[in-house]
């Protein structure tokens, strides 16, 4: 059986587990936290960092990767675009939200949330300001220019939509939204997202892990 070593909460662990019960893979979830120093973990992911996948005598880091195994090894649903233009677009998509929009987004994440509870430190409003005031808004701005106004990015859910929405369910644990009047589409795509089944399943464990309601 596959292993997934990871917590819930990250944004690159959901992707993975997300993933599998879409196609429906039995997995085996081994509790990891990123960077815990563990010198055994380590062997097998020497940067510390969560999701590691195994697979029989293959191990493998970083979600990305994961995820196109996954879609190779255990291609039905399809869960990527197969027109190559499409695939292009899909992988920028994500590359773009897993970096840029995951790094802002967890930002907010970690000030109003993990200070607080796990830290017992005040949050950095003045940071926090920073970010949706002033660095978040043109990466979203950019976002909306490529989902249409209902249903997915390539019509059908793929995990191209999903990676879009990961950033926005952390920042949303720190009270953040992303204002329906501003960014409409957005918006709408992190419901529709949030909607899915495979996804409210993973969100319900994630939620009480949090105590959120």
């Amino acid at each position: 059986m596959i292993k997934v070593y990871g917590v819930h909460g990250s944004p690159f662990v959901r992707k993975v587990y997300i993933m599998l019960g879409l196609k429906g893979i039995s997995f085996e979830m081994v509790q990891q936290r990123p960077f815990a120093n563990d010198p055994e973990y380590k062997m097998i992911n020497p940067l510390g960092k969560v999701p590691t996948l195994v697979d029989g005598e293959l191990t493998l880091c970083d979600s990305k990767v994961i995820c196109r195994y996954i879609e190779n090894a255990y291609p039905e649903p399809r869960l990527y675009p197969e027109d190559p233009a499409e695939r292009a677009k899909a992988d920028w998509l994500e590359e773009f939200s897993g970096t840029s929009v995951t790094e802002l987004a967890t930002g907010i994440f970690f000030q109003r949330f993990m200070r607080p509870r796990v830290f017992k430190q005040e949050p950095d409003e003045k940071f926090i300001s920073e970010i949706i005031t002033n660095r978040l808004p043109p990466l979203l701005a950019y976002l909306e220019g490529h989902i249409p106004q209902e249903g997915f990015v390539f019509g059908d859910f793929t995990m191209t939509d999903l990676a879009i929405v990961s950033p926005f369910i952390n920042a949303s644990y720190a009270g953040y939204e992303v204002d329906p009047e501003s960014w409409p589409r957005l918006a709408g795509l992190i419901n529709r997202v949030k909607a899915n089944p495979e996804v409210a399943a993973v969100l319900a464990e994630e939620a009480r892990m949090f105590g959120a309601r």
